[in-house]
């Protein structure tokens, strides 16, 4: 008679948290949580994003495509708006573009320096932002 001894292995998706901060149309603050999550199935990671501009607005939650040459697309939920963006380096900088195209506006974003316990807040309201968003 075999016996057979199975491991099981855990894979964790590896997340990245980055929060941006910076402008939209030169004077307009904003900030921008992005959040690369592994794919389960071995392809390239997804992302989830929310963004705001600040003391103005609540969080708007962002449907995320990456492109070639970590280009961005974010569409805001119920499409009030697209963000194109272009990551380079430790920034992001493109354009916020209106649903029906006629006003596009520069954006300028700066990675920026947060604690551990700070990102974990933004992902916490990312997963609140998405459970009003979504849920039944």
């Amino acid at each position: 008679m075999l016996t057979f001894t199975m491991s099981f292995v855990t894979l964790q998706a590896q997340n990245s948290s980055t929060l941006y901060k910076g402008t939209v149309n030169g004077k307009m603050p904003v900030t921008l949580f992005l959040q690369s999550v592994e794919n389960g199935c071995g392809g390239d990671p997804y992302y989830n994003g929310m963004y705001r501009y600040e003391k103005v607005s609540n969080w708007l939650e962002l449907n995320v495509t990456e492109g070639v040459k970590q280009q961005f697309a974010m569409v805001e939920e119920g499409f009030t708006g697209l963000m194109i963006l272009k990551k380079e380096g430790d920034q992001m900088n493109g354009t916020w573009i209106s649903p029906d195209g006629k006003k596009q506006i520069p954006v300028q974003l700066k990675k920026a320096t947060v604690s551990s316990k700070e990102l974990e807040s933004y992902r916490n309201k990312m997963e609140q932002l998405n459970y009003e968003n979504h849920d039944c």
